[in-house]
């Protein structure tokens, strides 16, 4: 049967291609398009019919084109007026990927020819995916939102395409993560939620194909429904696949997401999707002497117009989506604080609300990345009990203690304690802060310790990118070593930060790879390292350094007075037991004149909960320390540095130099030596 275009049909309910019994409606919103159409495609990429979408209700387009069904690959072109300098880009040459559109046909690739002025253009559909028609159907998964034990951030591509289990095909794809011996380590390590980053179909920056990259990570999504057919060849079905076999094992899989920005970049950017379609609908702009410009609060050349209702609408709609259809338990929000911008940020936002209170998604577990690069764009605490929040001051304050700088002993506690100065007010816990040391935007934790400085010459941008303030030392030599007092120093560091994040409160972040002594070879921007740089090494990982992981999580959840998600008062209970002891090495409370002590290196944090307690030392001195113990029969429990000598406890133990130390009650049974001899 010919496709044919039933003149009053269609409905403007549902967005984007929707199957029905007579074929499959397109629904399109527009403010400024004076016509919009679809264009229907054959397997030989020929444009077999153009429709136009002759209905109009509230700025959507619709109609409905009778005889196709799923499986049908098709895009749209907008006409309107053209005038970039007033955020208009309509241009019925360019083929545009509907914004809903569920499944594309291929990935996204880079080409002049997408930019070109409207006067100058050629037909851009041979570069262009097709969108997909599709049939859902998928039973709606169950969202998981309790306090996760430990998050691990995974890059699809870079953790499966040299996993030794992972064969052929499979490798570098989201199919790949299913392998029985993926899912093995995750639960060796106690992974309980897995943190994918960004697999919404992206595009390449435009300054990468010149100089032979390709983008690794995924932060640059043009469409938000579909998954990139790099990981996901046969669409949603294989996340799906994924997210029901995690579920299975006791694993949820959250989204990394992209709701800041899009691939179509500044004013120079292509034109794939919103800015042919509505552009000044779907990106801040800012009006400068009479012109229209894209405001960049994003970094990277525009920014989604998050208080206007059809892009909050296409936001919720995503979210759904990858939810009901896909099976995720949650999502981490990239560069978040965009979702609340009017334009200055507001935690009571129209979006943000929208996200608080659908029935579906205040259900998921929520992680906000506050900040974004946009003026007032570091909202650290701001986002609500509804959301975690990914807590780099953590990760600052944790390793310029180790590093050795004046006066961190009181930030040490702070962080350690759960960051009370950020998270505790308006009904807010501990496990509201997501705890870090390493992930994908920064150094490993391995180059953490062995890069005093960035070395990003690979990127092409003669080491101008990423951030210059990394707190990282090198213990003697820059980069790689054969000598073996370095390697040890690196080594017994790497422990002791891994040890200091997971006696923390909070809940534990993992980068993929860092409990295996990956390097990115001193990179801390790798996003368009596609190659070694990222993908994890398995063949060469740490398997000793993997075992400490794994115990030292066994031990953080085998006692409550590490989980507990209280923060701490430092009073007593009615039993008299206090929570939190601060000690000093002489065995004394810790005073204001110790907590001012630039040159303090060590700390006791004497921890109590019903019937559990820990007393942790962090020493990060050059040297060993004597600590005097409160009273009480005390045994070693953990020691984040196995070659050194622990002698058992009496009054006073030993603290190795550099290291982290656990002690429990002598009397609590079996003890975990994690990391100890």
């Amino acid at each position: 049967m010919k496709p044919q275009l039933v003149a009053k049909g269609g409905t403007p309910d549902a967005l984007g291609a929707t199957v029905t019994a007579e074929g499959v409606n397109f629904a399109v919103y527009s403010e400024t398009a004076s016509a919009l159409f679809v264009s229907l495609y054959d397997e030989a990429e020929r444009e077999f019919a153009r429709f136009e979408l002759d209905g109009h209700d509230s700025n959507i387009h619709h109609g409905l084109v009778a005889g196709i069904g799923a499986g049908t690959k098709y895009g749209l072109r907008a006409d309107g007026p053209y005038d970039p300098s007033q955020g208009f880009h309509f241009d019925p040459n360019k083929l545009l990927v509907d914004p809903y559109a569920k499944r594309l046909d291929r990935p996204f690739v880079r080409s002049p020819r997408l930019r070109l002025p409207r006067e100058d253009a050629v037909d851009t559909a041979p570069l262009v995916p097709k969108g997909v028609v599709v049939r859902g159907g998928n039973k709606p998964a169950a969202p998981r939102r309790k306090t996760p034990n430990l998050i691990y951030e995974m890059n699809v591509r870079g953790y499966t395409i040299r996993h030794p289990s992972v064969q052929g095909p499979l490798r570098g794809s989201i199919a790949g993560l299913t392998t029985r011996h993926v899912i093995d380590h995750l639960q060796y390590l106690g992974v309980d939620t897995v943190e994918m980053m960004p697999i919404a179909a992206w595009i390449d920056e435009g300054h990468l194909p010149i100089l032979g990259l390709t983008n690794a990570w995924g932060y640059n999504p043009i469409t938000y429904f579909a998954p990139d057919p790099r990981l996901a060849p046969r669409g949603m079905q294989e996340l799906r696949n994924l997210t029901d076999l995690y579920r299975r094992n006791g694993i949820s899989v959250i989204l990394d997401v992209v709701y800041n920005h899009t691939g179509e970049s500044d004013a120079l950017g292509p034109v794939l999707s919103l800015k042919g379609l509505d552009a000044r609908t779907y990106y801040r702009h800012a009006e400068v002497d009479g012109r229209q410009h894209l405001v960049n609060d994003s970094g990277t050349g525009n920014t989604l117009r998050c208080d206007h209702p059809a892009t909050q609408r296409l936001v919720i709609d995503s979210l759904r989506y990858w939810v009901q259809e896909g099976g995720v338990s949650g999502f981490r929000f990239d560069l978040a604080p965009i979702l609340g911008r009017e334009p200055g940020f507001n935690p009571d936002a129209g979006m943000l609300n929208k996200i608080k209170t659908d029935p579906l998604l205040s259900k998921c577990l929520l992680i906000a990345e506050p900040w974004d690069p946009g003026p007032g764009g570091y909202q650290l605490g701001r986002f609500g009990k509804e959301f975690r929040e990914w807590n780099d001051s953590y990760r600052d304050e944790v390793r310029s203690f180790w590093r050795g700088d004046a006066g961190k002993i009181g930030a040490l506690a702070g962080k350690v304690a759960g960051s009370a100065e950020i998270f505790d007010f308006a009904g807010r816990r501990p496990s509201h802060g997501v705890n870090f040391l390493a992930v994908h935007d920064g150094f490993t934790l391995n180059d953490h310790v062995s890069y005093a400085e960035k070395h990003n010459e690979a990127n092409g941008e003669d080491n101008r990118d990423g951030h210059n303030h990394n707190s990282s030392w090198n213990c003697g030599v820059e980069g790689p070593t054969d000598g073996e007092a370095v390697f040890a120093c690196r080594r017994r560091d790497v422990r002791a930060l891994l040890a200091t994040l997971f006696l923390s409160r909070g809940v534990p972040l993992l980068q993929q790879g860092d409990e295996m002594g990956r390097t990115q070879r001193g990179n801390n921007n790798a996003y368009a390292q596609d190659n070694e740089i990222t993908w994890l090494d398995w063949e060469h990982g740490d398997g000793e350094l993997v075992d400490y992981v794994a115990a030292v999580h066994a031990f953080r959840k085998a006692h409550p007075a590490l989980t507990h998600d209280r923060f701490v008062t430092g009073h007593a209970n009615k039993a008299g037991v206090r929570d939190v002891v601060w000690l000093h090495p002489d065995g004394r409370e810790m005073t204001e004149a110790d907590w001012t002590d630039s040159d303090a290196s060590v700390l006791g944090m004497q921890l109590a909960v019903a019937n559990d307690a820990v007393l942790i030392w962090f020493n990060r001195g050059m040297e060993a320390a004597a600590a005097k113990l409160p009273v009480g029969n005390w045994a070693i429990a953990l020691v984040s540095d196995d070659k050194a000598e622990i002698a058992a406890p009496g009054r006073t133990v030993v603290l190795p130099a550099r290291a982290v130390l656990a002690l429990i009650p002598a009397d609590a049974g079996q003890v975990s030596r994690a990391g100890a001899e």
